[in-house]
């Protein structure tokens, strides 16, 4: 299992800003991941330093006694600088589109690029390392369209191993 990591989407949240805290659900949904994930072997712990990530993380890291890594290239992606109206149509297109780039937003191909850099940079080679995230970011590091990013749950967790193959985890969320 070297190599491994696990891609997890934080807990449920308050909002969508930067400094969105986990509900009282979300609480009680990364307690539950903790005690799912202590005994699968994390060796270290990396997450987006949004709020709810870090948050999301915390528990198993102080389950584990090790630190919460942050990396500002596993924050959100953001579809656009401004309010979208529609935005479930535009993030559908963006999906069929990867190169549509909203004003003030990031495309979806160079989204993808920076969280595969980030999980190049997270891998630990000797051992397991939990990578905490966003739905979109999470949804474009496994390949999926935008019904596979509807599908993603809060927490929701994948193993993706050395070679590069995803499954999803029942990790108790």
């Amino acid at each position: 299992m070297s190599g491994t990591l696990l891609l997890i989407r934080h807990a449920k949240a308050g909002g969508q800003a930067p400094e969105a805290t986990l509900t009282p659900e979300g609480k009680v949904q990364a307690e539950r991941l903790a005690e799912a994930l202590a005994g699968l072997g994390v060796t270290r712990i990396v997450s987006s330093p949004w709020t709810r990530a870090v948050d999301t993380a915390q528990p198993l890291a102080e389950r584990l006694g090790l630190e919460v890594e942050t990396d500002a290239r596993l924050t959100e992606r953001v579809l656009s600088g401004r309010e979208v109206p529609y935005w479930r149509t535009a993030l559908r297109a963006s999906f069929r589109l990867p190169w549509l780039r909203l004003p003030g937003g990031e495309a979806a191909s160079a989204a993808r690029r920076r969280i595969q850099a980030a999980l190049s940079g997270a891998r630990n080679p000797d051992g397991i390392t939990a990578v905490v995230t966003h739905g979109n970011l999470l949804a474009l590091a496994l390949g999926l369209d935008y019904v596979g990013w509807a599908g993603l749950r809060n927490p929701d967790v994948w193993r993706l191993d050395a070679d590069g193959h995803a499954t999803r985890v029942e990790a108790g969320g």
